[in-house]
């Protein structure tokens, strides 16, 4: 039987919750924060201790792979049946870094419940729903009599995804036949409530450059040379005006080649979610939305690409006057797309545009970072279907589609391995990802576990290679 039946899936999580809480608690008091040197052979551990879980939870190959940053653990348990899909679970084990000055009420690496809650730093990014597939697999293979999962189940969890993932790519491309896969499920995101469950279907891509305006050979007098030769603070602040129209749309030639538009369907879900403008800009900590003409707030920063500044400056700044043509300034700039742009055709529109707007005797200089590329899975793909379905099961109630407006490594497993994205996460905004006290709702977080349990099994059943 390929359906995990509810009631014998209810009964083993009970069962075991516990024991369940007592290891993820375990897990989370080692500070794997990435981000801090002295915290490497924490991050070391936290990969040893995962994948000595992952061999006590049934799987028969589990390995720690090093990269020149910290390590990641990958794991495998084939299929009885060798024509199952084969799907891959993404999530990381390193964390943030935190301190009990920080704002903490307690400890953030010494576990504690409080009202259904559970307090340290990694409960909800990413420890405890990268922990939730453990107890997950286990259900559906108690629930349905099976010795090994309905699919063919591989785990890849990352040590660097909070220090941007700098060497994921080259792991990825390194072991790319190892972790070749039909559909890639990224547990490493949130739902839009506890009373709004929700899967997100894509993430949007990031490009980041900083353009250097160079104009005297060194600071010199306005006074006796003030408009009579260009002035790279004026040039750098012409540069950002001209960034956008007058409908807030990109104004970078061929910025919006090939982008996958929203269909009236997909906006329509937007529509159905309980938006709450007034609420969404408190949290926002701003006074007014703005944006591209002819879109709403949500749409806005789901699935519509945007530049934006991130710094500028150039010149004297500090307290009174220093009368200059200052000799050069500077403008940090991110550019946020969506599936059908390339990162390579951003970068190449944005020189382009940049040459154009720059007056003679102006030398302009641009560097771009390590661009991360966009991901959508269309909302009609069978294996989404199957996460929908699985969810669904698990919360008793309608799940809902949104985005990610931020960007992550997802984009090159999917690059990389040619499979579809699916995001699986049970994280809800209050969670406080980064922040003190961050924490995970238990109850949200077996509902986890169910999906996980009942996700397998509809996956064997409903999917067979969907392109």
């Amino acid at each position: 039987m390929s359906q995990t039946p509810d009631s014998d899936v209810h009964a083993y999580i009970e069962q075991h919750r516990a024991a369940f809480l007592d290891d993820l608690a375990e897990w989370l008091r080692i500070p794997s924060v990435s981000a801090q040197p002295e915290h490497a052979p924490d991050v070391r551990r936290s990969a040893d201790w995962l994948a000595a879980k992952l061999a006590e939870t049934g799987f028969p190959t589990t390995e720690v792979w090093a990269t020149p940053g910290a390590p990641a653990v990958f794991a495998e348990w084939p299929a009885d049946d060798s024509e199952a899909p084969t799907v891959l679970v993404y999530g990381h084990h390193d964390v943030q870094p935190a301190a009990r000055e920080d704002g903490w009420d307690s400890d953030p690496f010494e576990p504690v419940v409080r009202d259904g809650r559970l307090y340290a730093r990694g409960a909800a990014d990413d420890k405890g729903q990268v922990f939730f597939h453990t107890l997950g697999v286990r259900a559906h293979l108690a629930a349905t009599g099976r010795t090994a999962p309905a699919v063919h189940l591989k785990l890849l969890i990352e040590g660097e995804e909070e220090s941007g993932s700098p060497h994921f790519r080259a792991l990825v491309e390194k072991h790319a036949g190892r972790l070749a896969a039909d559909a890639v499920v990224v547990s490493d995101t949130g739902m839009w409530s506890a009373d709004t469950p929700t899967v997100c279907t894509g993430m949007r891509g990031l490009a980041e450059c900083e353009i250097r305006l160079y104009g005297p050979d060194q600071d010199i007098h306005s006074g006796s040379f003030g408009g009579a030769v260009p002035n790279p603070a004026t040039a750098v602040a012409r540069l950002v005006a001209a960034l956008h129209d007058e409908h807030a749309r990109v104004a970078i030639p061929g910025f919006y080649d090939g982008i996958v538009e929203l269909t009236d369907r997909e906006r329509e879900l937007f529509a159905e979610l309980p938006f709450d403008e007034g609420q969404w800009l408190h949290t926002a900590k701003s006074h007014a939305a703005h944006g591209e003409a002819g879109h709403t707030t949500l749409e806005r920063i789901w699935a519509r690409p945007t530049a934006e500044v991130n710094g500028i400056g150039g010149g004297y700044q500090g307290p009174g006057s220093k009368t200059i043509i200052p000799a050069s300034a500077l403008v940090k700039l991110s550019f946020r797309m969506v599936a059908g742009q390339d990162p390579g055709h951003i970068e190449k529109a944005v020189r382009a545009w940049a040459a154009d707007q720059v007056p003679a005797g102006i030398r302009c200089e641009i560097d771009f970072g390590a661009a991360t590329r966009p991901c959508l899975t269309p909302l009609d793909h069978p294996a989404l279907q199957s996460v929908v379905r699985a969810m669904g099961r698990a919360f008793d109630q309608p799940v809902r589609f949104t985005r990610e407006g931020g960007s992550g490594p997802a984009a090159d497993l999917q690059e990389v391995l040619g499979a579809p994205v699916l995001f699986l996460g049970i994280s809800v905004p209050s969670d406080g990802w980064h922040a003190p006290n961050e924490k995970v709702e238990l109850d949200l977080l077996l509902k986890g576990v169910e999906t996980s349990a009942h996700l397998w099994g509809d996956l064997a059943q409903n999917w067979r290679h969907a392109p």
